[in-house]
């Protein structure tokens, strides 16, 4: 058994080790899961979380990496979550973003941590929201997840951070990508990365237009910025930085980062209830209940709606 208090605390002081640790009983579903959350629980909103998403090849983890210098440079403590795809092997994660931000390892001021997707859709690992929790506790003061990089379906990060980024580049046919994947919808920040090539304008272009297609905003809404950079030699970095800290104003004064952090607890809780329901019902394999639903069903007595609603109250004693 491991000692919760102990290793909560070590963590507090910035302790790698201790996160660590506390992130892998996270990932393991460990049976001490609910004594790691409960002692999180009053440490935790300090975090200003960011989300980077887009495409394979436009330079997530060069750009992660990039904002983690400008960010240590402002004196901030910074914890990366870089979601890597599965080892169809071992499960595990191929922690090729780990590899490539190589620069940061021996800073103590910065946490690194891949994540496998374990075959969980939305460009996340499953437990990424408890992981995201753990970090906010540990004292970090900015926490930038990157998402796996599998093209269209990674709009899960929007349910997941404070404020999106959205990257895209020239010459990969990302306009027509983000006008396929709704990442108009999600992006608080874009960022046309590798501006140094032939494109980089048309590209900002053609995402301004597509924006100014979507929803009509009211006055005082936020309208989503487009920073061109060459993350590979920190061009514009600063100025994502810039635009970062005004969404982060921007939220804090109209009451949209409370909403939003609501939003995500409410999801989390709803995930982990679901989760948990799912558990008890797999359980009913050649349970007698299930069996004398089923044969209800098939004698046309009872419907399969109907039937979930009793199986329903059975399980939860309403």
């Amino acid at each position: 058994m491991v000692d919760v208090p102990a290793l909560v605390t070590q963590a507090r002081e910035g302790r790698p080790r201790a996160v660590a640790r506390l992130i892998s009983l996270v990932e393991g579903a460990s049976p001490q899961l609910r004594e790691v959350m409960a002692a999180l629980a009053p440490l935790t909103g300090g975090a200003y979380v960011v989300g980077l998403t887009g495409s394979p090849g436009v330079g997530k983890s060069t750009s992660t990496s990039a904002l983690v210098s400008a960010y240590r440079r402002a004196g901030k403590r910074v914890a990366v979550l870089a979601v890597d795809p599965s080892s169809p092997f071992s499960g595990g994660a191929l922690l090729g973003d780990r590899v490539r931000m190589s620069e940061h390892a021996s800073d103590p001021g910065v946490y690194i941590r891949s994540m496998a997707t374990r075959g969980h859709l939305g460009g996340l690992a499953w437990s990424a929201p408890q992981a995201i929790r753990v970090l906010d506790a540990a004292g970090f003061d900015v926490i930038l997840v990157e998402t796996v990089g599998v093209g269209q379906s990674e709009v899960e990060i929007a349910s997941q951070a404070d404020t999106s980024v959205v990257l895209l580049a020239p010459g990969m046919g990302d306009g027509i990508q983000a006008a396929k994947a709704g990442i108009l919808e999600i992006g608080d920040v874009y960022v046309v990365n590798k501006a140094d090539r032939d494109g980089a304008d048309s590209t900002a272009r053609e995402l301004n237009h597509m924006l100014g297609l979507g929803e009509a905003r009211a006055a005082g809404d936020w309208r989503p910025p487009i920073v061109k950079t060459v993350a590979a030699r920190g061009e514009g970095i600063d100025e994502v930085v810039e635009a970062l800290e005004k969404h982060r104003a921007w939220m804090e004064e109209c009451g949209v980062l409370a909403e939003r952090r609501r939003d995500r607890a409410a999801g989390e809780v709803e995930a982990i209830a679901v989760t948990a329901l799912r558990e008890r019902i797999g359980d009913l394999h050649g349970d007698r209940r299930l069996d004398a639903l089923a044969e209800r069903i098939v004698a046309g007595t009872l419907d399969p709606y109907a039937a979930s609603d009793e199986l329903i109250a059975s399980l939860t004693g309403n």
